[in-house]
C-alpha cells in the first residue's frame, strides 16, 4: 500500500527521537535544536490510517554531502513496504550528492544493494569512570568566541561545513557542555558531552594528537563522573581504542560508516569519536 510520504514538522522530530529511543539508540536529551537547526527540510513521516508509522532522516550539509539516520518504521507496520518508501524518498532527495550513513550489521547488505559501499566499522565504546579534570589554561570551555574557528576545524574531519548545526550543538546548557584545546592560537582538539536517555555520550571527539584527545575526554568526563559514559569511535583508529582501554571502556555495539559515492578519505586517525550516528 502507497504511504502518503512528507516532511517532518519540528514537533514530529521530537517524535523520530523518541522513536529511536525505543530502539535502544539512546539519543540525546537535547539533540532537537541542533538536529533541526542542520537542515529543517531534512525530516520525512510516512503517514498510516492512525497517524505516522515510519520516519527518516536525510540531512544535506551542501549541495555535494548529505547524511542519512532516523530509518525506522514503527515495529507492526513492518513488512507493508513502508521502509522502501521512505528510502525511495530520502534518495530522491539526496540528488547527485553523496551521502553517509552508520548502518547497523543487520541492513548493511541491504544498504549494499542500494548502491552503498562499506567505509568502515564503528564501535561504541562505553562503561562508568573516574577521571581527574587536567589543569592547562589551554583548556577552554567553548564560546561564541571560538565558532569561527571551530567550524573550520571541523571542516577538516566531516565532508562539508556544519556552521548552523555547531551553532546549537556547542551550546553549553544543563547536561551539554564542550571544551577545546588551543595550541599557539588554534584549535589542536575539540569535544562535546552530552546527557542521553542512559548516561551521557561524548562526541565529536577530534583532535590532532592522541595526547589532546586524552586532555579533551578527561576534562568533559570529569564532570559526570560515576555515570556511565559513550564514545562511538571508527575502528581503524587505534590510538581511540587505546583510549577507551585505558580508561576501562567497553565494546558495546557496532555500526558501518557507508557511502553512495566516493569515500571521502576523512582523517580516521584524528577521528577519537563521531558526533552522532543520525547526522554523521
Amino acid at each position: 500500500m502507497q504511504q502518503q510520504i512528507r516532511r517532518a514538522s519540528r514537533a514530529e522530530l521530537d517524535v523520530m527521537i523518541e522513536w529511536a529511543a525505543e530502539e535502544g539508540w539512546n539519543p540525546g536529551l537535547g539533540d532537537v535544536g541542533p538536529f533541526w537547526a542542520a537542515d529543517p527540510d531534512g525530516y520525512w513521516i510516512a503517514d498510516g490510517e492512525d497517524g505516522p508509522v515510519g520516519a527518516i532522516s536525510l540531512v544535506r550539509y551542501n549541495e555535494s554531502y548529505a547524511f542519512l539516520g532516523f530509518y525506522i518504521t514503527r515495529p507492526e507496520h513492518r513488512g507493508k513496504g513502508i521502509g522502501r518508501q521512505l528510502w525511495q524518498q530520502a534518495m530522491v532527495v539526496a540528488g547527485n550528492r553523496i551521502v553517509g550513513l552508520d548502518g547497523v550489521v543487520a541492513q548493511q547488505e541491504n544498504y549494499r544493494r542500494s548502491g552503498f559501499t562499506y567505509a568502515h566499522a564503528n564501535i561504541r565504546y562505553g562503561g562508568v569512570i573516574d577521571v581527574i579534570e587536567p589543569p592547562g589554561a589551554d583548556l577552554l570551555e567553548v564560546a561564541p568566541v571560538h565558532m569561527s574557528l571551530l567550524t573550520e576545524y571541523d571542516r577538516r574531519f566531516v565532508p562539508a561545513r556544519r556552521e548552523a548545526f555547531l551553532r546549537e550543538w556547542l551550546k553549553s546548557s544543563d547536561g551539554r557542555r564542550s571544551v577545546l584545546l588551543l595550541r599557539d592560537g588554534a584549535v589542536a582538539a575539540y569535544g562535546t558531552i552530552r546527557a542521553c536517555r542512559n548516561g551521557f555520550k561524548i562526541g565529536p571527539l577530534f583532535s590532532d594528537t592522541e595526547t589532546g584527545a586524552d586532555l579533551v575526554f578527561r576534562k568533559v568526563a570529569a564532570g559526570v563522573n560515576g555515570s556511565e559514559i559513550y564514545l562511538d569511535i571508527p575502528e581503524p583508529n587505534a590510538s581511540a581504542k587505546a583510549l577507551c582501554d585505558r580508561y576501562n571502556l567497553r565494546a558495546a555495539f557496532e555500526t558501518a560508516r557507508m557511502y553512495r559515492g566516493p569515500d571521502p578519505g576523512l582523517p580516521l586517525a584524528r577521528i577519537y569519536g563521531i558526533t552522532t550516528f543520525e547526522l554523521g
